[in-house]
């Protein structure tokens, strides 16, 4: 499975790396935010070990990213916070590696994923870019991926599956609620901090 893991964590840094989305950075570089969340991912992902209880689940936190970012730049992120995690001893590199696919690319994959249905099927419209990509799309895609995880790789032993998947879907909430609440408040304020936001987008006519 370990292998299965690589590959697939290899074949999205590649096409992340393709489409080379440096290029659309602005001269100055990216915006601190982006750089300050990515940052934190390594003890986001690493919450159970810091906590010391299995019980704790980590905190995704790629559909933020993926708002802000765009997926590229988030897949080149979450390389770099997997790496940090492992290299700072909160994880081990294979753990790393299953954390960077289960609470990073997977997620984030999803979360682009309902973002591209919303704009298919639902107006152009503030709330609907604050409420559906921001809170549901990421509520969906944290549960999604963390149930995925779960029937892939069992939980830790001496800890129930229902136990697990209840903690993983309340951790998924409060992602939810995070990135929604963030959402809002850059979409109000700082508008250019959302690679994904777009007034000709989202601002009625």
């Amino acid at each position: 499975m370990d292998w299965m893991v690589d590959a697939l964590l290899g074949a999205a840094l590649g096409v992340a790396l393709w489409l080379r989305p440096w290029r659309m950075l602005p001269p100055e570089g990216p915006p601190w935010p982006w750089l300050a969340w990515c940052a934190m991912l390594p003890l986001l992902w690493s919450a159970d070990r810091l906590a010391h209880s299995a019980l704790v689940q980590p905190l995704p936190g790629a559909c933020l990213l993926v708002l802000m970012a765009g997926w590229p730049l988030t897949v080149l992120g979450m390389a770099a916070a997997a790496l940090g995690a492992a290299a700072l001893g909160l994880l081990g590199w294979d753990e790393a590696a299953q954390r960077a696919l289960w609470l990073g690319l997977l997620p984030a994959t999803l979360t682009v994923g309902f973002g591209a249905a919303a704009r298919r099927w639902l107006p152009g419209h503030l709330m609907v870019y604050i409420l559906v990509r921001g809170f549901f799309a990421t509520l969906a895609a944290d549960s999604l991926a963390g149930a995925l995880a779960l029937a892939v790789n069992g939980g830790p032993v001496g800890l129930g599956s229902d136990a697990l998947l209840l903690g993983r879907w309340l951790t998924a909430w409060g992602d939810a609620i995070i990135t929604g609440m963030l959402t809002a408040v850059f979409v109000a304020f700082r508008p250019g901090w959302l690679a994904t936001y777009s007034d000709r987008l989202y601002l009625p006519r």
